[in-house]
């Protein structure tokens, strides 16, 4: 029940961090907050079913009851992310709305949703890296919900500081893909806990983390003007 509240805390912020950001970035208002329900909707149904389709499938076709008990915990951000993506690209196409721009809109968003969401982890004991004497270890174990937490909220103080030069629509997602991939991919080094089988010796999160990146770097390079020599 902890973890459902702490959750619910997080969600009012970040619900509140954009109501913000809509007038200083001059975006509409009813087309924010119509992709504000979708992400928060899409985010928490992507990420529990994620959780129970690839991490724990049998535990829940024996007790599929305990799928609908969320307040235990049992969430993926990478399903979340992934599903409420999808939405946010639906409703972006279907209102023929600029999708690089309002992605741009949303990227500092899900970094520091995402940062304090780690912290949700380490209040519900889950998560944990492997075991180590490091003086940081809590549980003797490499705290990776903390790491999380300091790279991700370092990567939102980074976006927050590039928006203020206004690069070109799409750069600052471009940075949020690639940063957050890289940090995912350094946090799934130390990570130790059971997350569902693993391909080619790394779990789907690391592989989704490299696609990320790579998309990201593609997208960067895309919206990278290219100096020509006179």
């Amino acid at each position: 029940m902890t973890y459902l509240i702490y959750q619910s805390l997080l969600y009012t912020a970040l619900v509140i961090y954009a109501y913000f950001r809509i007038d200083r970035h001059e975006v509409d208002f009813k087309t924010a907050w119509n992709l504000v329900l979708i992400i928060m909707v899409g985010g928490f149904i992507g990420g529990r079913l994620f959780h129970v389709v690839y991490e724990y499938p049998s535990l829940y076709l024996e007790h599929p009851m305990q799928i609908l008990r969320f307040w235990e915990g049992g969430f993926v951000f990478f399903g979340g992310f992934l599903v409420a993506m999808a939405g946010f690209a639906g409703y972006i196409f279907w209102k023929h709305e600029p999708f690089l721009r309002w992605a741009d809109f949303f990227a500092p968003i899900i970094a520091l949703g995402y940062a304090f969401g780690r912290l949700g982890c380490l209040i519900a004991g889950c998560c944990y890296g492997n075991f180590c004497d490091a003086p940081w270890a809590i549980q003797n174990r490499h705290p990776t919900q903390v790491y999380a937490f300091i790279t991700e909220g370092l990567l939102f103080l980074y976006l927050i500081k590039k928006e203020k030069s206004h690069p070109p629509a799409g750069k600052i997602f471009s940075l949020w893909l690639i940063w957050h991939g890289v940090g995912r991919m350094v946090m799934e080094f130390y990570r130790a806990d059971f997350r569902g089988a693993q391909f080619g010796g790394l779990s789907v999160s690391s592989w989704i983390s490299l696609v990320i990146l790579s998309i990201g770097f593609a997208l960067y390079i895309g919206l990278t003007p290219i100096k020509r020599r006179s």
